[in-house]
Order: structure tokens, then sequence, then C-alpha cells
């Protein structure tokens, strides 16, 4: 069964606060799309909190999380992001950044503590999040004849399909958003129609 939707942060979550032995624990939940997001959410909290012992974080990026990383960032290895990132697991979540900041206390935690302080962090910051389930989406041009278009305009809003541009002449051009799920359907029905020609837009 392909998957045709995921979830991930309605909003960022910022400023979610775990205290232990003096250390002070923030976790920052980001929805991000791509690497770059990822990367200007982090150079964000760095510049916000220049100040702190560490900035450790964990993604997943893709409908199936494939694309993932966990960084400890100078912390004991697999003390931090990996802990966060397994958070990130046990919500079922992805194209998700959760990221969090220490400052130490002057009390060494130990890495069953860390991995205790960073797991709790990340769990609070997702907690207090509002996880929303989105529609994977697929943009599809269609050509036609100017006489056809209550027939596609038909199709398109019975499949609830986004019309994003219109471009009416002799040949008309509509280019429109809808869930890929309804991809297998609409493809099928344009294929019956004369003189109509279509194509996918791959991401």
């Amino acid at each position: 069964m392909e998957n045709f939707s995921f979830k991930t942060l309605k909003n960022p979550v910022a400023d979610i606060l775990l205290k232990e032995k003096g250390s002070k624990f923030i976790g920052f939940g980001f929805p991000v799309f791509n690497e770059s997001d990822v990367r200007n959410s982090l150079e964000k909290i760095r510049t916000a909190h220049p100040k702190a012992t560490h900035h450790c974080y964990a993604f997943r990026l893709g409908l199936q999380g494939e694309n993932y990383r966990a960084n400890d960032d100078g912390e004991p290895g697999g003390s931090a992001g990996l802990p966060i990132y397994n958070q990130l697991l046990a919500h079922e979540v992805t194209n998700i950044l959760v990221i969090v900041v220490r400052y130490y206390g002057g009390t060494k935690l130990g890495v069953a503590g860390l991995v205790k302080a960073y797991k709790e962090t990340a769990k609070l910051t997702l907690d207090a999040a509002e996880v929303i389930t989105k529609e994977v989406e697929s943009d599809i041009e269609i050509n036609f004849g100017f006489a056809q278009q209550n027939q596609v305009f038909t199709l398109l809003n019975k499949s609830n399909a986004k019309v994003l541009d219109f471009l009416a002449e002799e040949e008309c051009t509509i280019i429109a958003r809808l869930a890929t799920a309804q991809k297998e359907n609409i493809s099928e029905q344009l294929s019956e129609m004369q003189q109509i020609s279509f194509k996918f837009y791959e991401d």
C-alpha cells in the first residue's frame, strides 16, 4: 500500500525547558521540507543561543523518513542525537527537525543521564507541538481544446484539485494540484477523453 499522507508539525514549537542537576535543556521543533530548511532552522537557534554548550538535533525528511540524521554536537556518542531521533520515530513524524540546546550547569550527568535528559526534552517538545496529517500532493498539467474546458473542470472539481494556473486560448493549459492518492483515478479518466494530453510533474 503506497503511503499518501504523513504526520508532521503544524507550526514550530520553541523554548520547551527541562532542568537537570543545574543543566538547562531547551527544546525546539520545526516542520522542515528539505535540508536547507534544516540548515536555516539550526542557524536561527545557534544565533539565538550562542553561549549554549551544545546544540544537538535530529531530523527526518521524506515520506518514510528515509533521509535522516542525528547529531550529538560534542556530547558523548549516541547520548543526544539518537535519543532525540528515537522520539521522532516514536511519534511517527517526518519532515521535522528537533533541536535540544544545552546549557551546562557544572554537574556531569553521565551518558545515562544525558540520554534521559535529551530523550525527555525531545518528548516534551513533540508533546507540546500540534501534529497534523498532510496529504501528499502532485501537480498535473493538462492540455486540451477550448471546447473541452467544462469537461476538464468538472473532473478536476470531482478530484478536489486546486487550479494553480489556467491559460485559455485555442489550446488551453491547466496546471492543477491534487492529492497523490487521486493520481491513478484522474489519469484513467483523462486517458479516456479525446484530444487531451497531460503529464504529472515529479518533485
